[in-house]
């Protein structure tokens, strides 16, 4: 059917991977799979999973760098999986933009559980502009922010946003004033019932950051405010 979602399941462990497969099909989806970190990101960029299995020790490079690979082109939600709790610490403290985490031996039925749980919880639809002026557009600097096109420019050039990087801009450029709590902007993109890793705020802040610095923005254009997340700032 062609609006089943699609996950790519990455694990190199070949039998537990069959399974979780013929589980994830049984249940209507769409599923690729990888073996490795290089072929889990490129299939990532050609198939545009909606959802990513991922597991934490792959040949080629880790489940983190496929994460932080991922993360600069694809707003997939990322249920890593981990063979020691321990793990899960190492996973949190690089911060690489995993949206949930389970410690194997997991059944595939609770895969299928935890990952319905994910899905369930849509990125959201993009935020409302509350300006008073009938314009879609949005101006902070030199960034402007178009939100009927969704489209973001820097000095005249297009700048290529994940919707996720989109919807956090949109949200801080609206409110340039403000300053904005993980827990707010998580509610505001992510749906007010998000329970999973808080500092995948952070991830996507940092690439939407490089993104406007390539652009010719300031670094700091989206400031940290320590202690309580983020805001806009001119410099």
């Amino acid at each position: 059917m062609s609006d089943a979602l699609r996950v790519l399941v990455v694990d190199d462990e070949i039998d537990l991977a069959a399974v979780v497969i013929s589980y994830f099909e049984r249940e209507g989806y769409l599923v690729d799979s990888a073996v490795d970190g290089p072929s889990a990101v490129e299939k990532a960029r050609v198939g545009l999973p909606d959802l990513i299995i991922l597991d934490l020790m792959l040949p080629g490079f880790d489940g983190i760098e496929v994460c932080r690979q991922v993360r600069t082109f694809s707003d997939a939600y990322i249920l890593m999986l981990t063979a020691r709790e321990e793990e899960i610490d190492k996973i949190v403290g690089f911060a690489v933009g995993a949206d949930d985490y389970v410690v194997k031996p997991v059944s595939p039925r609770e895969l299928i559980a935890r990952s319905k749980a994910i899905l369930r919880r849509p990125r959201a639809q993009g935020s409302v502009n509350t300006s008073e002026t009938s314009s879609s557009e949005i101006y902070f600097g030199d960034i402007t922010l178009d939100s009927n096109s969704r489209t973001v420019t820097c000095r005249n050039q297009m700048v290529d946003l994940t919707k996720t990087e989109f919807d956090l801009l949109e949200i801080m450029m609206e409110s340039p004033k403000s300053v904005f709590s993980r827990r707010t902007l998580l509610e505001s993109v992510w749906g007010g019932e998000w329970y999973g890793e808080i500092h995948v705020v952070d991830v996507h802040i940092g690439h939407l950051r490089k993104k406007l610095a390539d652009a010719g923005a300031s670094e700091s254009v989206v400031r940290t405010i320590r202690g309580v997340g983020y805001g806009m700032d001119l410099g």
